[in-house]
């Protein structure tokens, strides 16, 4: 793309497409939504000077032209093609507030939070910001990676985008809803309770990151959190999956302290991850990318986190002198999104196996195969893995 491409659109940042420009309180509480279909709609983080980004959010009015492309992933790139003609009845964009806002609970939150994007820990987020002290910072989805391109926002799941109304009338006006209100734990109960770390106090995964923690095969960080909610790349996920195999029993693991070799031809022998790297490509954990590289720094995502997870459990298993076939231990789940999935069948397999492959943040049916996987999840589903081959018996029945 030209480098001019986001002052030209910064042209047109007068024309938003709300009929509203100042709400009172009294007007947000009597607004309404209703639900739009998701395809024809896109949220995309749009490059600014400085590495800095804002939100703009393009709708598909008709179908007389398309308003936008894609290519790529991680992140993928958007390309705002409503530039090139004249729109007018067939897309539609909005640039800032008066344009969006989020709505929880059935509550508009327009007077209370504003939408930012910003870049952070190697990834460009969708936040909900307050101007009130103490109030919660609200994650709406994320690229999966940085680009200087325009570069589409997945949201997270449980999120979606539906249109205000007022007095029965559709307006402009995009709403980033979500069902859950302010302040609500990922979900409803389960394996809350995390203790160890401040931000896990309520997060699914909490005792099991407390226990993974004890195990020693995954920490947190010096300010005593644990952040829960970041994104692992893929040497992450390696020195993970290694260390927590150092817990079988009688496993004798030795790493060795520097790689004898790169690995892969962009993990240099001095990279920290380098000898873990080697390591697991040697015992068959992991395998790089066709083009030969590892892409050490990439993020991992579920489907993958899932294909290595199962290699480490037929490692386990194979230390224990056990026979590497992964038996069910309960009935694998019927996940809505992998049917046509790559990694369909070791993604079931892996359900069956003590519940390591389970649906995000443990509720719905949905696996998000390509989401990148969460540190406060790869905890779980190393933990679940360690734990079921250490359960196995030593004695395998024929």
């Amino acid at each position: 793309m030209k480098t001019s491409f986001p002052v030209k659109f910064a042209a047109f940042a007068v024309a938003t497409l709300s009929t509203i420009t100042a709400l009172s309180p009294l007007l947000a509480a009597t607004f309404g939504k209703t639900e739009v279909d998701q395809n024809k709609f896109v949220a995309v983080a749009q490059p600014l000077a400085n590495n800095t980004y804002k939100l703009l959010v393009i709708e598909q009015l008709s179908s007389a032209r398309p308003c936008w492309s894609e290519s790529g992933s991680s992140p993928v790139q958007v390309q705002p093609l409503l530039l090139n003609f004249d729109f007018t009845g067939i897309c539609s964009r909005s640039l800032d507030s008066n344009g969006y806002s989020i709505r929880m609970a059935d509550q508009d939150l327009g007077l209370q939070y504003s939408l930012r994007v910003v870049n952070r820990d190697g990834d460009i987020r969708l936040l909900g910001t307050s101007t009130t002290r103490n109030a919660p910072v609200i994650e709406i989805g994320r690229t999966n990676g940085l680009s200087n391109d325009f570069s589409k926002i997945v949201l997270n799941p449980g999120w979606r985008m539906t249109k205000r109304t007022y007095d029965g009338k559709t307006l402009g006006h995009v709403y980033f809803t979500s069902d859950q209100a302010l302040g609500a734990t990922p979900t409803d109960g389960g394996n809350t309770g995390g203790t160890k770390f401040a931000d896990i106090r309520t997060d699914v995964y909490g005792k099991e990151i407390d226990q993974a923690v004890e195990l020693g095969f995954v920490a947190g960080f010096s300010d005593n959190t644990f952040r829960p909610q970041e994104t692992l790349t893929r040497e992450q996920l390696v020195s993970l999956v290694v260390e927590s195999l150092k817990n079988i029993p009688n496993a004798n693991i030795t790493l060795p302290t520097q790689a004898t070799s790169r690995p892969y031809p962009d993990v240099d022998t001095s990279r920290w991850s380098a000898a873990k790297i080697q390591w697991a490509r040697d015992n068959n954990l992991i395998s790089g990318y066709q083009d030969g590289t590892f892409r050490p720094a990439q993020s991992v995502t579920r489907a993958e986190m899932m294909a290595v997870l199962r290699r480490a459990a037929e490692k386990g298993k194979s230390l224990r002198g056990l026979p590497t076939t992964l038996g069910a231990k309960q009935t694998p789940k019927v996940f809505s999104d992998t049917s046509t999935h790559w990694a369909a069948p070791l993604i079931t397999q892996m359900s069956g196996y003590c519940n390591v492959a389970s649906p995000l943040n443990e509720t719905g049916n949905a696996f998000y195969p390509d989401q990148a996987a969460r540190r406060n999840y790869a905890a779980a589903a190393t933990l679940r893995t360690l734990n079921c081959v250490k359960s196995e018996s030593a004695t395998p029945t024929p």
